[in-house]
């Protein structure tokens, strides 16, 4: 039971993070602003991380993944806010990159890829106390993903400009010999 609540979770995750740069972009494009989308972005973190746990915790005193007496401490708050520091910073990076650089069609491959890496790296040498590196055949996945990346890079498709259309030669044509524009 308990893998399989392990895999509702993960593939909610990638259902999630799936769709978030399309639609943080669609946003974004329809706002015509990143901060405005990052703002709505921060609104829709505040209600799923702030008041639905605290209405959790606080008013049905429900906290069903705490192991042991959950705690408040300051190395622990700590820790919480740098997760969250480092969730928000990413989502406004995604969002200047994916206004600037062309959309989420090889944006999102590239930082949804990049960050697996950037992941084992800093669990594997900052935040781990394994004795023993991983088989040869985890780091040979790790630099198909490097690959996979560039390929990315390299062949990714032409996208249509969200930019309005401009003003066609016929509309142009009246208003410059002096007639009426409709």
């Amino acid at each position: 039971m308990q893998k399989l609540l392990v895999l509702v979770f993960v593939l909610g995750t990638a259902l999630f993070w799936g769709v978030y740069a399309p639609l943080v972009h669609r946003g974004a494009t329809a706002l015509h602003s990143n901060l405005r989308a990052f703002l709505f972005v921060g609104v829709a973190y505040f209600i799923v991380a702030v008041v639905l746990p605290l209405v959790m915790i606080f008013v049905f005193n429900w906290d069903p993944t705490a192991k042991g007496t959950p705690t408040f401490e300051p190395k622990a708050v700590t820790w919480g806010l740098a997760a969250g520091l480092a969730g928000a910073l990413g989502a406004l990076c995604l969002i200047f990159a994916l206004t600037n650089a062309g959309g989420a069609i090889y944006v999102a491959p590239l930082v949804f890829g990049g960050a697996p890496i950037v992941n084992t790296i800093a669990t594997l040498y900052v935040f781990s106390s394994a004795k023993t590196a991983p088989d040869w055949r985890f780091f040979t996945g790790i630099g198909l993903a490097v690959i996979g990346a560039g390929m990315v890079m390299i062949f990714k498709p032409e996208v249509e400009s969200h930019a309005p259309p401009a003003a066609s030669a016929a509309a142009v044509a009246p208003a410059e010999a002096g007639a009426p524009v409709h």
